[in-house]
């Protein structure tokens, strides 16, 4: 028997809000209703989705597997209201984006404003998130485009022409170059100092968090060492007052020195280093009208 597609996103909702009193409350339902929908979910799908715990519910392992491709389903019939709006000439609909906060603190609002001018119609959506997050979102259909960016030890192929900006990954991901975006050393102006790694290997670091950091223990084992991370924050302004403070120097896109520059630090750009910044979209081509519009957009300022 088909899913009932408002059962799914009752299911969903249970899963996300964690009970079924947040879940009713987030879809504006009674809880007899969510409880209804969830019992009829389960004898039309002839499996136990939730069972009790305590004086709650919880999600049983068909359940939870539902909730994930429900989500995903879910994310992609939005998506595709959103991509028939914007069928209609551009003159109405919405596209929405999610890109890391640098992108967005330089030049995806000149963007934003270029598609705004364009497609006055257009409903455009910002959202923050670092790139496993972007392409997450991207895949489940909730953002139909996305700012991310690779380096070279984990990008897609670099020995591609260099006219060509268009790549494809695996699992269905487009990806089109916007720019690349060299890394700097950043050293405290108060103090003469090297512009290579291996200068600072006996000090204090300042670094992001475990999952961002791999780029900056890659060049420092390069380098030859393993720095002492002493203060940990992904936020690049805060990096930059401590840098400029004197307590430690770390490595950062030359993007975050561009989104802003604290005037106590000095940057050496490292050779070599370059991280590739590219708008994704996800699935066969031709893109809907309003993201087409929007990857226009992203182009046309991908200098800042």
């Amino acid at each position: 028997m088909p899913l009932d597609v408002v059962r799914l996103r009752v299911l969903v909702a249970v899963a996300r809000a964690g009970t079924v009193t947040a879940a009713a409350r987030e879809l504006h339902y009674s809880q007899p209703s969510v409880s209804h929908h969830l019992a009829r979910l389960e004898a039309e799908t002839g499996a136990k989705l939730v069972q009790r715990a305590g004086r709650g519910i919880r999600l049983t392992e068909a359940g939870r597997l539902l909730a994930e491709r429900g989500a995903e389903i879910l994310g992609r019939l939005d998506a595709a209201s959103a991509e028939l709006s914007a069928h209609v000439g551009l003159r109405a609909g919405r596209v929405r984006l999610a890109a890391f906060p640098s992108a967005l603190g330089t030049f995806v609002p000149a963007a934003a404003a270029r598609l705004a001018d364009d497609h006055p119609g257009l409903d455009l959506r910002l959202m923050e998130a670092e790139p496993p997050e972007a392409l997450r979102l991207l895949r489940a259909g909730r953002v139909d485009a996305a700012v991310v960016f690779r380096y070279g030890e984990s990008g897609p192929d670099d020995d591609t022409d260099d006219d060509t900006d268009n790549d494809t990954e695996d699992d269905g991901v487009r990806l089109v170059h916007l720019l690349d975006d060299p890394s700097l050393l950043v050293t405290s102006a108060a103090h003469d100092g090297a512009g290579d790694l291996a200068a600072y290997a006996d000090g204090p670091w300042i670094a992001g968090c475990e999952r961002c950091r791999a780029h900056l223990l890659a060049l420092c084992a390069e380098a030859g060492f393993e720095p002492r991370v002493s203060f940990t924050t992904d936020d690049y302004v805060a990096v930059q007052a401590m840098v400029a403070a004197g307590l430690g120097v770390t490595v950062l896109p030359r993007l975050a020195l561009s989104a802003h520059r604290h005037p106590g630090v000095r940057v050496t750009e490292l050779p070599g280093s370059t991280r590739r910044v590219y708008a994704a979209t996800y699935g066969e081509p031709p893109d809907p009208p309003a993201t087409t519009a929007l990857v226009a957009a992203l182009r046309s300022r991908r200098d800042g």
